[in-house]
């Protein structure tokens, strides 16, 4: 059997509302764009009812730095 090639990257989703809240997920190698997506922040904060949870942009950031050695 050949070899399956790499064409998914991991990506790191981070909240723009400042929560520190993340997802992550995968997107194509040979995409030329950074993911932007809109999707639930349960750390958030509605700021016109002042409850948690709220949907707002996450935008793609650099993978950490894996701890294998």
């Amino acid at each position: 059997m050949a070899a399956k090639s790499k064409k998914r990257l991991k990506v790191r989703l981070e909240s723009e509302a400042g929560t520190g809240f993340r997802y992550y997920t995968t997107r194509n190698t040979s995409a030329e764009y950074k993911i932007r997506k809109k999707k639930y922040d349960p750390w958030a904060t509605n700021e016109a009812t002042g409850n948690r949870g709220v949907h707002v942009w996450f935008v793609e950031k650099k993978m950490p730095p894996s701890k294998k050695n």
